[in-house]
């Protein structure tokens, strides 16, 4: 197709358009690099300690030395990451791509069904999880290919004695850490350890090689990795960092990563391209406890920050929030779901700093388009596609249509991933031979390139910036003896923009809806689970009996 490029008139001054994705071969090359610029320079801090370029530096070297030398894992094999925003995370990561390793991202908010599937399909053969998890790895572990288990706790790299006392409380106050027993686990600091007293190898980084299993839903409800390359994450980390960079000061910049690292949003926009400028990643573990994230920012001159609609909302709405010092903030990135215009302008109206949306997906390493850094006001557009990105707007016919026509939005550029892994089906399904990546959502582009997604093609549910696939729920609350059919949708909600309902036809006429809520809780993680529960006699379906789940939206909006 003949692609007309319009938003490339509306690219901001001293935004390139283009990228060289080969300027740097690998992840660990661009982090080599702000190891040498930033070493004294603080890289992460988590409850009260910061930790330096340096430190980055010694330990994932530490723990890529023990993953090849003591596990003796070899160039590909893959290693799941269980924890939540701590500063055992971006450790890990790297050390992990240093031995020339693929990182799993899991959730650890996984039930045991999930987290078996996803060990079981990626072929990890080890995995570091916090203590609050364990007891979830222990449930899955002997149906698995895991061969090592590293445990570590919240507070063990922590100064002592503050350390001991996170983990004290967390466990016996708290009681966030159930018992677990895995034979023959390594805690992480005794990996470290273990680490140092082996010299790490020279190990041969090539572009193509897989840095991440990134998991996402399918819409056949199997959740699938899309492996996403070395060269993909250093694209999209270029395209970024020469986006926001305009708006950005090199070693000087201050982050708070609320969001999970070991979502795509926040990898790649706070973790990577943030140490590509030489920032200072402030890790929140928690966020959903709104007055101690609003406490913790009163202490952190931020000069930027990243979040969905309902993480800015519930800002916005925690006393205190609104006196904050905003002096230094220079950069509001939201994704991950749609931003609504009123969190938008009031966001502003508080901070002083306007909230720029973006948009990408998973499979996109996420970002596809940005909205330029400039911007005065929220324009309700998900921004223009990025550096060495192409964009267009497919019709039912698979031809690009005209500026103002709503169609599929289809997206090509050196940061779409290298495939599924392990389902070359599904990917030709999504990237066409061309090269163009088909959304699933669709949207319109205006006459100056500007993108505007106004719906999905899919039957996806958004809950907080996290996909929900009705198949998956459907396969889930099915598997109960009182259930005849059920139809999973996504339904309008205040506080995560959607929320899962499900509709159930009984077999068994005592079936209440706390049994479906109990079986839901055990099978599926929090954000999956369905708010609401409705018991009809019949399902709408169409003259070939599909469950019409188009009419239950339509109605639950009506």
């Amino acid at each position: 197709m003949v692609l007309e490029r319009p938003w490339l008139a509306s690219y901001p001054a001293g935004v390139p358009q283009q990228i060289d994705p080969g300027e740097y071969p690998s992840i660990i090359s661009v982090l080599q690099s702000s190891l040498e610029k930033y070493r004294d320079r603080p890289a992460f801090s988590h409850m009260g300690r910061s930790i330096t370029y340096a430190q980055v530096d010694a330990y994932s070297r530490q723990f890529a030395a023990y993953l090849l030398g003591e596990l003796k894992l070899r160039k590909g094999d893959r290693v799941a990451i269980m924890m939540p925003n701590c500063l055992q995370y971006p450790i890990a990561t790297f050390g992990v791509l240093r031995a020339g390793l693929t990182v799993v991202n899991t959730n650890p908010m996984y039930t045991a069904r999930e987290l078996k599937h996803q060990l079981v399909d990626s072929g990890a053969s080890a995995i570091l999880v916090l203590d609050n998890f364990g007891r979830t790895v222990q449930e899955v572990l002997a149906d698995t290919q895991v061969t090592q288990v590293i445990t570590t706790g919240l507070g063990d790299l922590l100064p002592f004695p503050k350390g001991a006392i996170v983990n004290f409380v967390l466990k016996h106050v708290k009681k966030m850490v159930p018992d677990y027993d895995i034979r023959g686990a390594i805690r992480f600091r005794d990996a470290l350890a273990a680490g140092e007293r082996h010299a790490l190898p020279s190990v041969d980084i090539a572009p193509d090689d897989i840095a991440f299993l990134q998991y996402t839903g399918g819409t056949t409800g199997v959740s699938k990795g899309a492996m996403l390359t070395h060269r993909n994450l250093v694209a999209n980390m270029q395209q970024a960092s020469t986006w926001i960079g305009t708006n950005a000061r090199m070693g000087e910049e201050v982050i708070i990563t609320a969001l999970p690292l070991y979502h795509i949003f926040a990898l790649t926009a706070n973790c990577l391209v943030f140490m590509k400028f030489g920032g200072h990643n402030h890790l929140i573990t928690n966020p959903r406890d709104m007055p101690g994230f609003v406490k913790e920012l009163s202490k952190v001159p931020f000069t930027a920050i990243t979040g969905v609609n309902t993480l800015f909302n519930g800002l916005l709405n925690t006393p205190g929030f609104d006196k904050l010092d905003f002096s230094h903030l220079s950069l509001s990135l939201g994704g991950g779901t749609a931003v609504q215009r009123s969190v938008a302008e009031r966001w502003k109206q508080v901070t002083g700093c306007t909230l720029v949306e973006a948009y990408g997906l998973t499979e996109t390493s996420p970002a596809a388009c940005i909205n330029p850094m400039d911007l005065e006001e929220y324009n309700g557009s998900i921004g223009l596609p990025v550096p060495s990105t192409d964009a267009c707007i497919l019709g039912e016919d698979g031809r690009p249509l005209p500026a103002g026509e709503i169609g599929e939005l289809c997206i090509r550029g050196p940061q779409v991933m290298k495939g599924y892994w392990q389902h070359p089906e599904e990917t030709a399904r999504i990237i066409d031979a061309d090269g163009w990546l088909h959304t699933g959502d669709m949207a319109r582009m205006d006459e100056k390139g500007f993108f505007y997604v106004v719906d999905r093609k899919k039957d996806m549910i958004l809950v907080s910036g996290f996909n929900v696939y009705p198949n998956e729920v459907e396969d889930v609350v099915a598997m109960m003896p009182g259930v005849l059919e059920v139809a999973a949708v996504g339904v309008p909600d205040e506080k995560s923009g959607e929320a899962v309902k499900v509709v159930i036809v009984k077999k068994d006429p005592a079936l209440t809806e706390e049994q479906v809520r109990a079986h839901a809780r055990e099978n599926l993680t929090g954000y999956k689970q369905p708010k609401y529960v409705e018991f009809r006699s019949e399902l709408p379906k169409s003259n070939v009996g599909k469950i019409l789940r188009r009419e239950l939206r339509e109605e639950a909006v009506a």
